[in-house]
């Protein structure tokens, strides 16, 4: 099947239909940052605590050097975790040992 090939798998439920991958593009924490104007360290350390489920992935090239990368929908959280930490910098000081 021609889906197949590309990636995008279904499930059959009866006469439903479900798409297992929507995202047809994603951005790397550098880009990002530099469209959020942010500092890419400070939100490597922000989003280190994002799950798939929250839209965030790592890439890998050649080099086995992993990038982290967002979906939309991961770009959208970490703005939410943003203003979180914005709001409370006290989190990250908690967090480190």
């Amino acid at each position: 099947m021609e889906l197949e090939a590309a990636g995008a798998f279904q499930l059959r439920s009866g006469s439903v239909i479900m798409h297992i991958n929507k995202a047809h593009h994603v951005k790397t924490i550098s880009r990002v940052a530099m469209e959020l104007g942010e500092d890419e360290d400070w939100l490597f350390e922000i989003a280190i605590e994002m799950e798939i489920e929250d839209g965030v992935i790592w890439v890998y090239d050649t080099s086995d050097d992993g990038q982290m990368a967002f979906t939309d929908f991961g770009i959208e959280n970490l703005v939410d975790l943003i203003k979180i930490h914005k709001n409370n910098p006290s989190i990250l000081a908690k967090r480190s040992p």
